[in-house]
């Protein structure tokens, strides 16, 4: 990908409102205080039949002890390091800080072009007000306001002569897996271990992954796109505004994702919580692949794993037949093993099968298991198709479609499920007239 544009700066100068001004969404997270951008999100800009990848960061402090500012520090400079263009952003309400030095003497060591974007230009009272960023020495200086969007125009013209290309990457085809789960199950510790990386920051604090964030996954025969979100938290635990919009950022996740990586903590168990989760995912009809994280910490045997498996597949009745590995995060263990199964989940929920191989099964199963009578009418299914939906739901075509009984609707997905595979994927069946 080589039209990459990153957003660098010290805290709160309005990076995440550039950063959604430039992507036209609101994807990232903006408050007004500084530390609630924390990891690189990445979001897709076009300009003037240009496209290209913009990168926010969280805003770039020098010398904290704060365990956060030291990880978004070095997210800042992974950032730098892999874009073509760095916007750097700052205010002119309050001019130059030492932060802003801090960063201008980062930019000075690297090739890439830069553009000092003076931001907060709200109204003609403040026009001119930047002029003193031009003694960083580090790029030109665009008056912009991220707010309302003035200036943004002449940014973006200049920024675009420096792509040697109008096209970028295309991931919209490429499977796109969800990594879901409660605060603190290690969900970005597993992004990180498989990308050999510091692609995310983790700490051992609940609820560090604000945003939800994107990363490209392309090896070991795998190609897809990893989407690490905040964890989800019960309503009631939700206090801060940020947290209750990465709440629901993550639920938005759910539902554009195609399959769900349900991390559980193997020292905590299933509890409400994950449960709720689960549901979610459920709900929106997702492949799903349970995720048994920190297996490491556990005292096993094979009948230790074997109680763990049945105690969850209990819990998750009754869609139940879903893969379940248990893994760690940190050391690695069996980490290849979730991508193999959530691969296959993905390719069995957009499994598409013929309506006459349906029909030669399903008919035999049927007629030796056919609907039960009820007050004295008898009901014939005559032929069964696939509808053209994203996830695996059949329409079941017979005489009196409101006497079929859930008992024997949840027969008929079992079999469905015996004799197709269908594991990892909820499967919805209707019945019609005919």
């Amino acid at each position: 990908m080589s039209n990459i544009v990153a957003i660098v700066g010290r805290p709160n100068v309005g990076k995440s409102t550039l950063f959604n001004r430039l992507v036209e969404s609101r994807q990232a997270i903006v408050e007004e205080m500084s530390g609630v951008t924390r990891d690189r999100i990445y979001g897709l800009g076009e300009w003037i039949g240009y496209k290209f990848s913009v990168i926010d960061t969280g805003g770039y402090v020098k010398g904290s002890e704060d365990i956060f500012e030291d990880e978004i520090r070095k997210q800042v400079e992974i950032a730098i390091d892999e874009a073509n263009v760095i916007l750097f952003v700052v205010d002119v309400t309050t001019g130059i800080t030492d932060l802003d030095h801090a960063v201008a003497n980062l930019l000075r060591g690297t090739k890439k072009k830069v553009f000092i974007v003076a931001n907060k230009v709200d109204n003609t009272q403040r026009v001119g007000l930047s002029s003193e960023f031009w003694g960083l020495g580090v790029g030109d200086v665009f008056d912009v306001s991220a707010t309302n969007g003035s200036g943004t125009g002449d940014l973006l013209d200049e920024i675009v002569k420096e792509f040697s290309s109008k096209e970028i990457e295309n991931n919209e085809d490429l499977p796109r897996f969800a990594i879901v789960g409660k605060p603190n199950v290690g969900k970005s510790s597993l992004i990180n271990a498989l990308l050999n990386q510091n692609r995310n920051i983790v700490t051992p604090i609940s609820g560090t992954t604000r945003d939800a964030v994107n990363t490209r996954y392309n090896a070991f025969g795998f190609d897809f796109v990893l989407i690490d979100t905040a964890g989800i938290r019960k309503k009631s635990k939700v206090h801060e505004d940020i947290e209750y919009y990465s709440v629901l950022r993550s639920v938005r996740t759910i539902e554009s994702a195609d399959v769900c990586i349900f991390m559980v903590d193997a020292t905590e168990g299933i509890q409400k919580q994950d449960l709720n989760i689960f549901y979610i995912c459920e709900k929106n009809h997702k492949g799903v692949v349970v995720l048994v994280n920190k297996w490491d910490l556990i005292e096993k045997d094979h009948k230790t794993t074997a109680a763990f498996e049945e105690k969850i597949r209990n819990q998750l009745a009754p869609f139940n037949d879903v893969p379940i590995v248990f893994t760690s995060a940190l050391t690695k263990q069996r980490i290849h093993k979730a991508l193999e199964e959530a691969m296959r989940v993905y390719h069995n929920r957009v499994k598409k099968i013929s309506t006459s191989k349906l029909n030669e099964v399903m008919q035999e199963v049927i007629e030796f298991n056919p609907p039960p009578a009820i007050k004295g009418k008898y009901v014939t299914i005559k032929f069964v198709s696939q509808l053209p939906t994203h996830a695996p739901a059949f329409a079941f075509f017979c005489n009196l479609p409101q006497y079929i009984r859930d008992d024997y609707k949840r027969f008929l997905e079992n079999k469905l499920r015996e004799n197709f595979d269908f594991e990892g994927v909820p499967v919805r069946v209707f019945f019609r007239k005919k």
